[in-house]
């Protein structure tokens, strides 16, 4: 069954999500969840340093075309089509960059449609992120099951990101509901996934949750008392620039 999801102008069609439907515009970068371990998207394994002039003319006429349907698709056709696995792969990577929401989303579809394409856990994982950041919970979820249809088993990076989209839309209980499943799951969770729920969780006044997430953190990560230092360090600088 086929579905549709209109942006504006734009109208994509899904065919195996059922859920993005009636996409809202992206939220500005939000201030819920921060982390010292992450400055930005974690970049894909393929990503080079400087994306190949193909790659960048093929973003930039992607965004000059987004008001128009006819053109998005003349794009598509005549110039995404053409790049190389790399380049696209960086094209995509770029546009999730940018918080380019519905051009990532029609992008992520053109690459699932490639004869190359094998369902990689990297490309899900950045997707989730970018849909978490823009608090698109349901459209989050959605991927996240629609990766397991495709054989993949989330690994700890996949978990952390739901984690963290949950968070920014105040899902708490959700969070630690997904942080549970990580490690029945057999994953370890990592600093990242700490760093995330222990600040928000005190910024929560979970103060019984953040205690019980910082006990753990003893049996996964080495040197745990030094990184629950760091996250203190941080949580303070983060409060004094709020002064």
């Amino acid at each position: 069954m086929e579905f549709s999801l209109i942006m504006g102008s734009l109208k994509f069609h899904f065919p195996q999500l059922g859920l993005l439907q009636n996409l809202p515009k992206p939220h500005p970068r939000s201030s819920v969840v921060t982390c010292g371990l992450r400055g930005g998207p974690r970049k894909p394994l393929w990503r080079k340093s400087v994306l190949s002039s193909e790659a960048i003319q093929a973003v930039h006429y992607l965004k000059l075309s987004k008001s128009s349907t006819g053109r998005l698709e003349g794009v598509l056709n005549s110039r995404v089509s053409r790049l190389l696995k790399a380049d696209l792969l960086d094209a995509l990577g770029e546009l999730q960059r940018q918080n380019e929401l519905d051009l990532a989303l029609k992008v992520f579809q053109f690459v699932r449609k490639e004869e190359w394409y094998k369902p990689d856990l990297v490309l899900y994982c950045d997707m989730i992120l970018l849909l978490g950041k823009n608090k698109l919970i349901e459209m989050a979820e959605e991927l996240f099951s629609e990766m397991k249809k495709e054989g993949l088993q989330p690994n700890t990076r996949a978990f952390a990101e739901m984690i963290g989209a949950y968070i920014r839309v105040g899902m708490i209980e959700k969070a630690m509901e997904t942080y549970e499943l990580m490690k029945e799951s057999g994953c370890t969770p990592d600093r990242l996934t700490f760093m995330i729920l222990i600040r928000n969780l005190e910024k929560a006044g979970k103060q019984e949750l953040a205690a019980m997430v910082k006990k753990e953190c003893a049996e996964f990560v080495d040197y745990s008392e030094k990184f629950l230092e760091e996250v203190e360090k941080y949580r303070r600088r983060q409060s004094l620039d709020l002064v």
